[in-house]
């Protein structure tokens, strides 16, 4: 015993350090360019762990807590990692090149946009259009000095057309600003940036080609992200009226690039935009790549394989809702604003509520090189668990302990989201709510469906008084691609400096929430990815195709406001308790409001997750 701490804990400690140590000498090296060795020796006295107290959690867990002696060890989030694209530059010889491959990337985007047999072939099945992969190399041979697709990679390619309420100008401006990309698109662009601007428009946006990086996700620790370089060009056609914007592989011509895991290469995607009356938009959008064939967890594995994960159609839903959102924060007449003082107010708590979807996104995905760490006794292996230190505002600050879980429902997304999202029949589900009930203090619309929303909810506790009152923010989103229900506790102070107009950035916040994403049955599923939506769901993501959803859970909990303390086993049996609590209150709701009872969930299948089925059952609603 050396300090009150078994031997066996340090000795464990010890080997985390060392682990911890060599991982992040591997990332300087990678980006430094020079390799980097572990030399410092081990300490010869390693001072105890601190006790941490879960009971600060906004909603108390029933478990004991123990000591420092059952320390877990966990992986901590990296901090937030500089850009890896240190020392990539194009130089002035390689622009000419550059150029003339957007100009070929170009032509193929719009040829892609509006071909039809024999380069998209309709699968008879389920409606969708297959990218006939040998017609498009015949028509669009890439150049032979450049880099091929090999045999270990996987090629998705998928296409898909919407209206949107937003003009061209304002797209490709977006599009064109790597910060205004990454707000349009949340739940997908984790990290983006523009390097180096090669070439600016001749006149306004048109002719401009950027050099860009960026990082893509899906909500869920068990899919890993795709890190790509690639470069952006834009080109108006006055005479059609058109804009169009197109990503090609950088790689294929820069040798200093080092490869992400997974392998991911951008080939020639994009969208053709044509202006339309009221400040509209018509988008046809291509999403081309090629993924290294690795291994998916097979929770994941239709949801990803059919394209539906990285897919043309889950960009241009999420623009979609996007689109509305930005109407409703720019508009100027509204009239009932509710105990929200002023128009100026409704923007600050609609940039708040973005900001924690945004931090709800990045803390429950693989960006930024989170590495989760499984929870042997989890059924199926889909409960993931990270601790984080914090320091920066923004968040509270200390060690953040986040739980993620991800189960198959034999539910639409629409009636899965619907439970969610109403606080009335939340506050029913004994572990989220704790017992107390919830009511809407102010609501905003930010879109055409009624579950796009953000609502301000008073908590009914037995404590609250004049003096201190327990407040939620929620945002509530839906569209054909997915769902979303986000929410954190805030304190009136908070909303206050909010609603004053003062810049709620440094307002902490902690979100939980729900990510809950259609799939569809295994007969319906493209091989390979390669494929087009279909037409056939209606306003409300209600596609005949759809078998249920997957139902993604996140937690988080400050398990102690120094940033140093260290993790035990019962804060983190504790966590992942409430978690499997979470998901098995959630699916007894969802069998008790349905008339089909052959469809239930066995509820012992239903703690922390349940495996996919080879054909989902029929659901009547």
């Amino acid at each position: 015993m050396l300090g009150e701490i078994p031997f066996e804990d340090l000795r464990l400690e010890h080997a985390r350090l060392r682990e911890e140590l060599e991982r992040v000498c591997c990332i300087a090296s990678r980006y430094g360019g020079r390799p980097i060795h572990s030399m410092v020796p081990a300490p010869a006295f390693v001072p105890p762990s601190l006790d941490l107290d879960m009971s600060i959690y906004s909603r108390p867990f029933p478990e004991s807590l123990g000591t420092c002696i059952d320390m877990m060890p966990m992986p901590m989030l990296p901090e937030p990692s500089s850009f890896p694209e240190a020392g990539i530059v194009l130089m002035e010889e390689g622009e000419g090149l550059a150029m003339g491959l957007a100009l070929s990337s170009m032509d193929e985007l719009v040829k892609m946009c509006n071909a039809n047999e024999p380069l998209w072939i309709t699968n008879n099945e389920n409606g969708k259009e297959v990218l006939n992969l040998e017609e498009h190399a015949r028509m669009f041979p890439w150049p032979s000095n450049l880099k091929q697709n090999s045999s270990d990679m996987r090629t998705e390619a998928t296409r898909d057309c919407a209206v949107v309420i937003m003009n061209s100008i304002n797209l490709v401006d977006a599009f064109l600003d790597a910060n205004k990309w990454m707000e349009l698109f949340p739940s997908i662009v984790a990290r983006a940036k523009t390097v180096q601007v090669i070439k600016t428009g001749v006149c306004g946006a048109s002719g401009s080609l950027h050099l860009m990086y960026a990082e893509l996700q899906v909500l869920s620790p068990l899919v890993p992200t795709r890190e790509t370089h690639f470069l952006r060009f834009c080109q108006q056609n006055v005479e059609e009226g058109t804009w169009a914007i197109v990503d090609f592989p950088l790689d294929s011509f820069h040798d200093n690039i080092r490869p992400s895991f997974p392998l991911y290469r951008r080939r020639p995607s994009g969208c053709v935009i044509q202006d339309l009356p009221n400040g509209y938009s018509k988008l046809t959008w291509i999403e081309h790549a090629e993924i290294e064939d690795k291994p998916v967890h097979q929770i994941f594995s239709q949801y990803i394989y059919s394209g539906m994960a990285f897919g043309a159609h889950r960009w241009l839903a999420v623009l979609q809702r996007q689109c509305e959102r930005v109407a409703s924060l720019m508009a100027r007449n509204i009239s009932d604003l509710g105990v929200i003082p002023s128009p100026e107010a409704r923007k600050n708590m609609m940039r708040l509520a973005q900001r924690m979807i945004r931090t709800f996104s990045l803390n429950i995905s693989t960006s930024s090189g989170q590495s989760w760490t499984a929870l042997p006794d989890s059924h199926d292996g889909t409960v993931r668990i990270i601790s984080r230190e914090i320091t920066e505002p923004g968040q509270p600050n200390g060690v953040i302990l986040s739980a993620v879980s991800t189960t198959w429902l034999p539910y639409p997304h629409f009636l899965v989201f619907d439970l969610l999202r109403d606080e009335h029949r939340r506050s029913q589900l004994e572990v989220l709510s704790n017992g107390n009930a919830l009511h809407e203090v102010a609501h905003i619309a930010n879109g055409s469906h009624p579950g796009n929303c953000i609502s301000l909810l008073r908590i009914n506790v037995a404590s609250n008084s004049s003096q201190h009152v327990d407040l939620m923010l929620q945002e509530s989103c839906t569209d054909q691609s997915g769902s979303l229900v986000v929410f954190t506790t805030v304190d009136v102070e908070s909303i206050q400096l909010a609603m004053s107009g003062e810049d709620p950035s440094c307002i902490p916040l902690l979100p939980l929430g729900f990510v809950i994403v259609p799939v569809e049955s295994s007969s319906s599923t493209v091989s390979e990815g390669n494929s087009m939506q279909s037409n056939s769901e209606d306003g409300n993501g209600n596609g005949h195709n759809n078998s249920g959803c997957l139902l993604t859970v996140g937690l988080q909990a400050l398990a102690s406001t120094i940033p140093s303390a260290k993790l035990n086993f019962s804060s983190v049996t504790a966590i992942n308790n409430h978690l499997c609590n979470t998901v098995n209150q959630i699916t007894v709701a969802l069998s008790n409001n349905t008339t089909t009872t052959s469809s239930c969930l066995d509820n012992s299948n239903a703690v922390g997750s349940c495996n996919e089925p080879t054909a989902a059952p029929k659901q009547q609603v």
